[in-house]
């Protein structure tokens, strides 16, 4: 399974990571929707490429890195008002999730992702909002809420294969998924998630819990309030009769798989805009030119979505998810999307498997060396040996026990790699912080200078190998082992000192 790019991790001297792929700072980028997946060619052919940049600075920014993250998306057919919708829930959550009584606007022109009346499509790709929306959960807890919008699905120019990628991607990477439709439910939108269906339940059979979590069917333009309300209630109670079982045996398959793999599946009944929202070619969102009983089922709808009470925050093998995951999710999933010309489940599914266990390791790795920073960074004292080694071991022991007991998917033998893989990385911590620690060591500093410098004059003193310089160089050395100095990372120069064939010395005591 390849690696995500930005998490191939090039260990700096302090206290930091550096992400290849990814910048070490995400890019700031002026407020606004940010195309995080968008189509290039590619030797005549369209395809979509992964904006790593755009990505990551969104999910990798300090203030929601480490946060569990509410990720909600809508998809569905093109030019049936998706991105006109989502801003209506940016204006929710840049109201402080509708703290303020006119969050809804009126007479303002509606801004933020890219929209407009007629026929030709306008988004592109998928798109998040760069700025999240952190708030606090009735536990107590601070989320990150994430606004993805989707290019639609069956216009004239897009791929089987673009259409996949992007309501998978989009299925995959969300907690809540609005799939927002015209006049009615049909059978064709449910097999559109059959393929989602036969994901779940691979998933089921190796994970608890549910593989999805919410599913929101958005009807827009609801023909028939006298058979079924507006509203959440009458949605409910339509979806209900829709999935009601069939005779069919295949019909009655895909409900049946579609329920058993999300948590929560809803309908909400959305009533016609009017006609100068349907029908004016420079209509701009303004609220007072939309129908009072649109504008009042947006008023229920959005914080159905959105308050507090109500989100979703992302689970995967039974783990929220912080940004820093999400950004492992979504590469891995794309690249897995893009390599085959239909991705076979089984693939999605490892795809998964193998990012889950590769976050269960970066959380563990991150655990020791929070402790270690704190015992023995860059402003701490020199610790002397054995408080040193024990307090490694501790912290190395909470490691690999943080491992062990998060939720993992793809049974013990995946873990069991990945628990090598992290007993590697610890390893390599340990020997980093050894070395960091001995530079704190009394006298040791002044020991290396003088060591550098005789061991210098003997590789480079003149073309001449002073027998010397290479016995005062080695008596420092001797000297700094007394220390308890051990395991001492050399520099290049003292490196090529003991790859010279070094003259009969007689070490001094």
């Amino acid at each position: 399974m390849k690696l995500p790019n930005w998490f191939a991790l090039e260990k700096r001297p302090d206290n930091d990571t550096k992400a290849n792929g990814a910048p070490d700072i995400p890019k700031i980028y002026p407020e606004g929707a940010l195309q995080v997946l968008k189509g290039v060619k590619v030797k005549g052919d369209s395809e979509f490429e992964l904006d790593l940049e755009a990505l990551s600075s969104i999910l990798l920014r300090d203030s929601i890195r480490d946060k569990p993250v509410v990720v909600v998306s809508i998809a569905g057919d093109f030019r049936k008002g998706k991105s006109f919708m989502l801003n209506f829930f940016l204006r929710y959550l840049q109201s402080g999730c509708g703290t303020t009584d006119d969050w809804i606007g009126s007479t303002d022109e509606l801004k933020g992702f890219s929209w407009r009346n007629g026929s030709v499509r306008d988004t592109t790709g998928i798109l998040m909002w760069s700025e999240p929306f952190v708030i606090k959960l009735d536990e107590g807890q601070e989320v990150a809420i994430l606004l993805m919008d989707t290019q639609g699905a069956f216009d004239l120019k897009q791929t089987v294969k673009q259409l996949t990628t992007v309501f998978a991607l989009s299925t995959m990477i969300s907690s809540i998924q609005v799939f927002n439709l015209m006049h009615q439910l049909q059978e064709d939108d449910l097999h559109v998630l059959q393929y989602f269906a036969e994901y779940g339940q691979l998933a089921l059979k190796h994970t608890t819990g549910k593989p999805f979590q919410k599913l929101l069917f958005l009807i827009r333009d609801w023909r028939c309030p006298y058979e079924y309300g507006y509203g959440l209630d009458g949605g409910q109670q339509y979806l209900d009769n829709c999935l009601a079982t069939s005779e069919d045996q295949e019909i009655q398959g895909v409900r049946r798989h579609i329920r058993s793999c999300f948590g929560d599946i809803g309908c909400y009944l959305m009533p016609y805009p009017g006609d100068t929202v349907a029908t004016t070619q420079h209509f701009d969102g303004r609220v007072a030119d939309i129908d009072s009983k649109f504008v009042d089922s947006l008023k229920t709808f959005v914080p159905l979505m959105l308050d507090p009470e109500n989100v979703v925050v992302k689970e995967i093998g039974g783990r929220r998810v912080t940004g820093k995951e999400m950004m492992t999710y979504f590469e891995m999933y794309f690249n897995n999307l893009k390599a085959e010309k239909m991705p076979k489940i089984g693939t999605l599914f490892a795809a998964t498997a193998e990012a889950n266990n590769l976050n269960a390791v970066t959380t563990a790795r991150d655990k020791y060396k929070a402790g270690m920073d704190a015992f023995c960074g860059a402003k701490q004292q020199f610790i002397a040996h054995g408080k040193f080694e024990e307090q490694h071991k501790i912290l190395r022991q909470q490691s690999l026990d943080c491992f062990d007991n998060t939720l993992k998917m793809g049974g013990p033998e995946l873990a069991a790699r990945y628990r090598k893989d992290l007993t590697s990385d610890l390893d390599e911590l340990y020997d980093h912080y050894t070395t960091k620690n001995k530079a704190n060591e009394p006298f040791f500093g002044i020991f290396s200078k003088r060591y550098a410098k005789w061991a210098d004059m003997f590789v480079n003193g003149g073309g001449i190998r002073d027998a010397t310089a290479l016995q005062k160089a080695i008596n420092i050395r001797t000297v700094m082992a007394d220390l308890g100095a051990q395991a001492i990372r050399l520099d290049p120069i003292v490196e090529t000192l003991l790859a010279t064939e070094q003259p009969d010395v007689v070490v001094l005591d």
